[in-house]
Order: structure tokens, then C-alpha cells, then sequence
């Protein structure tokens, strides 16, 4: 029997959710996850709990902030003058914005706060300080993918610093 192992490309249906039952991401009507065990691609405590699993076994777990995204960080609360901001970009507390690392690198933010002065971002990610369950189906492990390969894999299944 095959058990999703380093080097084996592993495909999941999964729904996850957050300590008060609020589904964060599910591949429900949607294709299985696929990645590609030990790459590194994934969030460590969920290719953790899914290694070892064998073909159509299900599983429910709980992934730690430590083994996830991480503890809330308040140092990566910025603000930023409002008069930084382009003209035609009317920012409201909610939404997420992209802003360019000096490597180049996409980095999601979340505008906390508004007001005629500045703006304050939080570069967290959404999920950080927060224990995600999941629970899990592998539908198939090969040795080749059988999705085509886009870098990244899902939201729920992406590495801390994976721009999905």
C-alpha cells in the first residue's frame, strides 16, 4: 500500500477550519490539492499530519500557529503617509493591497486603519497566531504530478512564504 511519503506527489480533499468553525479554505467543488511531499511548499504541520497516510484514508488534525503561520507579530504593523498613496486608490479598513519587497517579491497586507494622515498595514499573514484543523482525504499519490504545476499549490496548503 502506498503512503504519502518524501518525493511522492500527494493529492488531498481537505476543509479548513478556525477554533470557532469558520471554513478558512476547502477544495470542495473544486480539484484536490496535489504537492509534492517534502518540497517544502506547504505549511510544515499539515505535511507533517499527512505523511504517512495511505491512499483514500481520512484524517482530522490540528496544526499549532508554531507549525502554521506563525504568532501575530506586532512589529509588522506599518503606517505609511497618506500622501503615499496614489490619487486614484481610495483605501478602506478591510481590504488587502500588494506591496513590492525590495527583492522584487509580492508581500499581501491588510489595511487596518485609515485616516487623513496615514495608513496603517498589517503584513501578517491573515491566519497568524491561529490553530487551523483540517480535515483530510488523500485521493491519490504518484510518483509524477498529475495537475499541472504552478508553483504553489492553495491558500490553506502554502508555505509561510508562498505569494498564492
Amino acid at each position: 500500500m502506498q503512503k504519502a511519503e518524501n518525493g511522492k506527489f500527494v493529492s488531498v480533499h481537505y476543509t479548513g477550519t478556525l477554533d470557532n468553525g469558520d471554513v478558512f479554505d476547502t477544495s470542495q467543488d473544486r480539484q484536490p490539492l496535489e504537492f509534492e511531499m517534502g518540497k517544502g511548499d506547504m505549511i510544515q504541520g499539515f505535511e507533517n499530519a499527512v505523511r504517512g497516510m495511505a491512499l483514500n484514508e481520512s484524517k482530522t488534525f490540528t496544526v499549532t500557529p508554531e507549525e502554521a503561520y506563525g504568532d501575530r507579530d506586532e512589529n509588522l504593523m506599518r503606517s505609511f503617509p497618506r500622501a503615499n498613496v496614489p490619487p486614484d486608490m481610495h483605501p478602506e479598513v478591510g481590504q488587502t493591497v500588494v506591496l513590492q519587497s525590495d527583492q522584487g517579491q509580492q508581500v499581501p497586507a491588510h489595511i487596518r486603519q485609515v485616516d487623513d494622515e496615514k495608513i496603517t498595514l498589517d503584513l501578517n499573514h491573515p491566519l497568524a497566531g491561529q490553530s487551523l484543523t483540517f480535515e483530510v482525504t488523500v485521493v491519490g499519490i504518484n510518483d509524477t504530478p498529475v495537475q499541472p504545476q504552478n508553483g504553489c499549490s492553495a491558500p490553506a496548503g502554502c508555505s509561510p512564504d508562498c505569494s498564492c
